[in-house]
This record gives C-alpha cells, structure tokens and sequence, in this order.
C-alpha cells in the first residue's frame, strides 16, 4: 500500500476503507482496552480493503490475536462487511443492535435452502416498480442487488447490544444510543464524560445522511430519523467520530442544519404535488435529476418515498392507487 491509510487522534486510531463512488471511503476506527483491541466499522469486504487491513495492523505493530471485539453501528456493507472475515481471523465477538442484525440477515442472509438472500432482491423490484421506476432501470437492479453479497460475506455470528445500557470497548463506557431512518437499529456510541460520539452515519459533516424507505424495514423512516436527530441534538458533544468524512466538532449545530435540510426538502416536495398525483418515480427525477447511476438512482427514489410517507403521516398529502402509487395533496 503506497500511502498510509491511518490517522492517530489523542482518542483513537482512525482506518480509512474503500467503498464505491461517490463517498469514496468509510471511517473504520481502533481502539485499546483492557482486554485488547476494538475495531469499529470494519468497512465492505474485498480484496484491497483485506489488504489495508493487513498492512494496518502491521504498521500499527497489531496482531488479529489482539482484536478483542468487532463493534457494528448498522448493517450496510460499507460498515458490516468485513467483520465476518475479522471474526474468523481474530476470533473476536461482533457487537450490533438485534433490529441491525435481523436487517443484516432481512437484506444478506440465507438459510441451508436458499443461496440467495430472502426476498430481498424480488421486494425492492417490487417496491421500485409499485412506485413508478421505469422498465430500464429496473432492469438494472437484479445484478446491482445481488452484488452486495459479496460484501459482507462470510457474515459473523452477533452479540447484541442494548440500547440503553453501557457498553465498555476501548477503554472507554459508551452509552449506545439508537436512531432510525438511515439504517434499522443504528447504533451512535457516547461517552458522556468526555464527550466523545461515535455517531457512524446518524450524523456527518458537510453531507446528508441517505434516508430510505426499504422493503421489511420501517415504515415511516423520515419520522424515525427526524426524532433520532432530536435526541442526539440534546447531547453534550465535544468531538465527533463519523462514518464517512472527517472528525468534527459542533454537533449540535449539525444536526439542527439536518433537521432544517429536511424540512426544506419536505417543503420542495410538496410544492411539486400541486397538480395530478405523481409517482415518488416522477418526484424522485424532479428533486435529483435523471441521469444517476442506478446506485445513486436506488438512494434517491427510497429517500424520495420516506419523504413522501412523511408528508402523508403530516396529513399534508395522501395516496393513490394500487398497481402503481402515486402522491396528491389532501
């Protein structure tokens, strides 16, 4: 590996791993404890990323025997993936929220008579298509999909972490504090007496988390995120470690810049049901354009229909429509 991809903060070590376009690369973060090392976020499996892992821990002078446990804030491959395959070479435990684990399994895993993930791929066709994309791109979905899988593979056997009671890794107590919206059973982790978040994808720097509606996850995901939003807003944070970008401070001016982002979103939304009932499909291409890639394409048109849900829960707009949805003003 021709350039380092560790950063040492007074608190921890940050581990960048490579993930697609557009973001690039997820944080993944190590810290010492009692008992060993704790990686938080092990990053998507592949071959490049096992190999910064290997030459991670070597620079770090880290042997696999020393990594104690694997924490997972969410089950998304860029942060789930590749605790599987840190689990068979450490032997340590794999920590996330049970709602995180069975959305693992809901969207990744198999049983001993299927070697296709459960209904995974047919539900979001379904999804996709009852609200409106078009015959091309959904064409496009099945190799997207199912390439995911090999992502996450082997996947790890879990412990589950309770939201609510403290959880000791690294050294440090963290209190697990749980928000929807961008992933069932998110897990942010605050140390009250320093300050200290690791918030994962709850909130991060200069981006907007992606907010979906997904096939078997919650049905009212905007609402869910917004009211996370609020309860992370009340903590008292110094210094936060996110998922993707770079540490930063003001976290709670962030997350009311989250909450306004929204809001306003919420607001073009509406304004473009003025008229005939719309697909999410139509609304989707109108706030984010027509010619993303279908990976960008499949974040746009959830994030679309969490938006749509919400203004429906608001009483602001309503459905219409069974073979295909489409959203109208009340």
């Amino acid at each position: 590996m021709s350039q380092s991809r560790v950063t040492s903060y007074d608190e921890l070590i940050r581990v960048r791993m490579a993930m697609s376009f557009p973001l690039r690369w997820v944080n993944s973060y190590l810290l010492q404890g009692e008992d060993g090392w704790t990686i938080v976020d092990p990053g998507p499996r592949s071959a490049e990323n096992e190999a910064a892992w290997d030459a991670a821990l070597g620079e770090l002078n880290i042997r696999p025997q020393e990594i104690a446990s694997i924490v997972v804030t969410h089950h998304h491959p860029d942060h789930y993936g590749q605790a599987g395959w840190l689990q068979q070479r450490s032997g340590a435990q794999v920590w996330m929220s049970k709602a995180a684990g069975e959305a693992a399994w809901r969207n990744w895993g198999s049983t001993p008579d299927e070697d296709e993930a459960p209904g995974f791929v047919e539900a979001s066709l379904a999804l996709y298509r009852l609200h409106g994309m078009s015959a091309d791109r959904l064409a496009q979905l099945p190799e997207h999909l199912s390439g995911f899988r090999a992502q996450v593979e082997p996947q790890p056997e879990i412990t589950v972490i309770e939201a609510g009671l403290p959880i000791r890794f690294g050294g440090r107590l963290w209190h697990p504090i749980e928000t929807g919206g961008h992933a069932d059973g998110h897990l942010s982790f605050y140390e009250e007496k320093t300050g200290l978040i690791l918030c994962g994808d709850a909130v991060l720097p200069r981006i907007s988390p992606n907010i979906s509606y997904t096939p078997g996850g919650d049905e009212h995901p905007l609402r869910s995120y917004l009211d996370g939003l609020r309860k992370l807003g009340e903590l008292r944070v110094g210094q936060a470690f996110p998922g993707h970008r770079d540490p930063f401070g003001k976290f709670e001016e962030r997350t009311r810049q989250l909450l306004d982002h929204h809001e306003g979103r919420l607001d073009r939304m509406l304004e473009l049901l003025h008229g005939e009932p719309q697909t999410a499909y139509g609304i989707c291409t109108a706030v984010f354009g027509g010619s993303l890639g279908i990976h960008q394409l499949r974040f746009a048109l959830s994030e679309t229909i969490a938006h749509l849900v919400e203004l429906e829960d608001r009483g602001q707009a309503k459905r219409f429509g069974q073979e295909e949805v489409r959203f109208g003003l009340i």
